[in-house]
């Protein structure tokens, strides 16, 4: 059974940093495209950053280009999606995700199957 379990949202100042973790187990984690959505409120899950295992490759919003970075322990069966640089408007509940097939696209949250239960990271001062 596919469980995805997200930790390490909160309350930060604008400017600040957050690293979310995504503990995973049930599911080879060398073969699944795994990756970070958000969801603010009133508006639709949109993806945040997207590591696909087969080959490496990394994919990452316009918006959180630069700012954000994503990265995976295979010991610890986690991934990490460090947050630099906060602004307000990063404020959303954040989820993992993961897949064997990415169907719709890397970034696109119809390509996802298995999901966590979700963190709250709101940017305020």
């Amino acid at each position: 059974q596919v469980q995805l379990v997200e930790s390490g949202g909160g309350l930060v100042q604008p400017g600040g940093s957050l690293r979310l973790s995504c503990a995973t187990s049930g599911f080879s984690f060398d073969y699944y495209a795994i990756g970070w959505f958000r969801q603010a409120p009133g508006k639709g899950r949109e993806g945040v950053s997207v590591f696909l295992t087969s080959d490496g490759t990394t994919y990452y919003a316009d918006s959180v280009k630069g700012r954000f970075t994503i990265s995976r322990d295979n010991a610890k069966n986690t991934v990490y999606l460090q947050m630099n640089s906060l602004k307000p408007e990063d404020t959303a509940v954040y989820y993992c995700a993961a897949n064997i097939k990415v169907v719709a696209g890397p970034l696109s949250p119809y390509s996802y199957d298995h999901w966590g239960q979700g963190t709250q990271v709101t940017v305020s001062s």
